[in-house]
């Protein structure tokens, strides 16, 4: 199967030319990603309202990470038989009931099982939104519409850390009745404006295990582990540099939020004449080195505005990361094991999201956090190399 390269010709897609339902669904997971604030009062709950020890809360919380790893892999298998629709519609209301379960919970074991339902539903609905845009876009049209699903998610993850500080007065309880509340309602709004499922034709062979045999789908699982990791160590690792450098505790905020802002803005870029020139691979390996600069920088930074200075150059190789990663995943799926492909994909953030905290206190503790970053850096730069070889095991 040959990758599609963009129609030059054709005009560059905007927010107002993408199809409805991208832009139904941008604003529909947006919205619910904002009200997952009140994941940060999980533990909370457990040993305020619950009376759990902080070990306990912790384990219960890693049940609740470890369980969305089959989520999503449950959510492709599902996206691609019982269709996009009806799986972005289960999941929305799984976590509705995982929400309501948590919020009513009278018992510690009640709230346990709680977690660990939620979790199971919890990336359910991701393989086939991204599904879902890869279906109604044609490939010059993709990294425009995952540059603005990652640009709206990201803005979003900014919003639920500000609601939470501005709510966390409130009964807990409450927060997770409201998140459930609207995860019903994104299910409803979705329910109403996406199109009808449409049966797919099915392959002969793979079957369950399709995707796990395509070595093509594999590399690309490696090195989007590697790349997410990366990424979770500076997202980790960011704030406990700016503590150890004595800069006041505000400016991590403000550099996650300009980083959401530049995500945004910096849209545009997408439809320049010379980035959409680049094939997916030639973007990816500009991506990397951008944020390799971004890394480099952090690593001799000893002031806020560096460090903004940095996060502009990262924040715009993540953008052409997010854009361009998942155009190239669905253009080696099959239509009909899109959601399978995409969730095998997706699980290489949840193995970071494993390795990223370890790597990245112990690379802070023992060796400070200009060899952290360096390392990263220098990660970075070798996935940035390795896009050209890449492109030929990829493309035929």
């Amino acid at each position: 199967m040959s990758i599609a390269r963009p129609d030059h010709a054709t005009p560059p897609a905007t927010w107002r030319t993408l199809p409805l339902t991208v832009r139904v669904l941008v604003i529909a997971r947006a919205v619910n990603r904002l009200g997952a604030f009140t994941l940060t009062f999980l533990a909370v709950v457990l040993t305020v309202e619950l009376g759990a020890t902080v070990a306990q809360a912790g384990l219960v919380t890693a049940l609740f990470g470890f369980a969305t790893i089959p989520s999503r892999i449950f959510g492709g298998q599902l996206a691609d038989r019982l269709g996009r629709k009806r799986t972005i519609i289960l999941g929305l209301t799984g976590c509705a009931v995982g929400q309501s379960w948590i919020a009513l919970a009278s018992t510690l074991w009640s709230a346990v099982l709680a977690a660990i339902l939620l979790g199971l539903m919890f990336e359910i609905y991701e393989p086939p939104s991204q599904a879902v845009i890869a279906d109604v876009t044609g490939p010059e049209d993709r990294p425009t519409a995952y540059g603005l699903l990652g640009a709206a998610m990201a803005a979003a993850a900014v919003g639920a850390g500000l609601l939470a500080a501005a709510v966390s007065h409130w009964d807990l309880r409450w927060l997770f009745a409201i998140d459930a509340a609207s995860c019903l309602a994104c299910a409803i709004l979705l329910g109403l404006a996406l199109p009808a499922d449409q049966p797919v034709a099915r392959s002969s062979s793979g079957g369950r295990a399709e995707g796990w045999t395509d070595r093509r789908l594999l590399l690309l699982f490696a090195v989007g582990t590697v790349s997410a990791t990366v990424f979770m160590i500076l997202m980790l690792g960011l704030p406990l540099t700016v503590i150890e450098r004595s800069l006041p505790s505000y400016g991590i905020g403000l550099i996650l939020a300009i980083s959401a802002v530049i995500l945004v803005a910096a849209q545009p870029l997408q439809r320049t004449r010379r980035v959409r020139e680049l094939d997916n691979f030639k973007a990816m390996a500009l991506a990397y080195l951008l944020l390799s600069a971004g890394l480099l920088i952090n690593a001799f930074a000893t002031n806020l505005p560096v460090f903004v200075a940095a996060a502009v150059l990262w924040s715009i190789g993540d953008l052409f990361l997010l854009s361009r990663a998942f155009t190239i995943v669905t253009d080696i799926a099959p239509e009909h094991a899109r959601g399978r492909y995409l969730a095998i994909y997706g699980l290489s953030w949840g193995i970071a999201t494993t390795i990223a905290p370890l790597a990245a206190t112990q690379l802070l503790a023992h060796a400070g956090p200009a060899t952290l970053w360096l390392t990263c850096c220098a990660a970075a730069l070798a996935l940035a190399a390795i896009q050209p070889t890449l492109r030929r095991r990829i493309t035929p």
